[in-house]
């Protein structure tokens, strides 16, 4: 099954690190948010991407022109200007189709340009900025069973301050960042019908209203629940929290 990942915002709420490259390219732990995704992908046996490019998308096609060698010790003979890959280094298995579909496209604009590269097969879309511990296949199976044109993985968001639990002007608990355990937010990590993207009308349709609403009054939209891990790398202090998760080996997407 294809993933497509949306990689091609302009990610303006974090504009210290997006000024110099897409945000799918921010660095977590050394390696771009987008491999960290794609490598979470992989190693549930989805190996098959289409990544949508926009804002700065040739930094991502020179990071996967140059993937290999970059992955592997190699020798270079500056006269002739051959490259020898050593083998001592076992590459990703991937196979990573890049699509330009423009800078200023919105969400369902991107998806509908990639129908040439999606076919007639059910297929998994993601955002280029989330990421979390989710069962693939438990998804892909959910919406098997609910034989829905759509599924999207409703997630708790965590909060970025810490609770308070007050009782008569004292505080009777603390808790450090807590999850919202009461509401639920779309997360991404969607399985999609090929016929979703007739529901998009143009380059200029955001996938999360009108679509996803169609979708939703038709009931034609699910919802797996995953209480688990998620985060979104929205502002600098998420790519912080997280580099400090990667750092400290507690990365709970981390299962390679």
């Amino acid at each position: 099954m294809k993933l497509v990942i949306l990689a091609g915002g302009f990610g303006t709420r974090l504009a210290e690190r997006t000024d110099l490259v897409p945000k799918p390219m921010v660095e977590i732990g050394g390696r771009p948010m987008l491999w960290h995704i794609m490598k979470m992908f992989a190693c549930q046996g989805f190996n098959e991407f289409i990544v949508a490019l926009g804002y700065k998308g040739d930094y991502i096609k020179e990071f996967f022109l140059n993937y290999r060698s970059l992955q592997s010790d190699l020798t270079i003979d500056l006269g002739s200007g051959e490259v020898e890959l050593h083998p001592n280094s076992v590459p990703d298995d991937w196979t990573v189709t890049l699509v330009d579909t423009g800078a200023d496209v919105m969400t369902g604009g991107r998806i509908r340009r990639l129908r040439p590269y999606v076919g007639d097969e059910t297929f998994m879309m993601t955002y280029g900025d989330g990421i979390a511990d989710i069962d693939l296949k438990k998804l892909v199976e959910f919406h098997k069973q609910k034989a829905v044109k759509a599924t999207l993985t409703a997630v708790h968001p965590k909060a970025h301050y810490g609770e308070l639990d007050l009782e008569n002007d004292l505080v009777a608990h603390f808790m450090e960042k807590p999850n919202f355990r009461t509401s639920w937010i779309n997360g991404g990590f969607m399985v999609l019908e090929p016929s979703v993207i007739d529901l998009i009308a143009g380059d200029s349709t955001v996938f999360e209203r009108e679509p996803l609403e169609t979708l939703s009054q038709n009931r034609e939209l699910a919802a797996y629940k995953h209480p688990g891990f998620w985060q979104c790398m929205d502002t600098l202090r998420d790519v912080r929290y997280l580099n400090s998760l990667w750092d400290s080996d507690s990365a709970p997407w981390r299962i390679w």
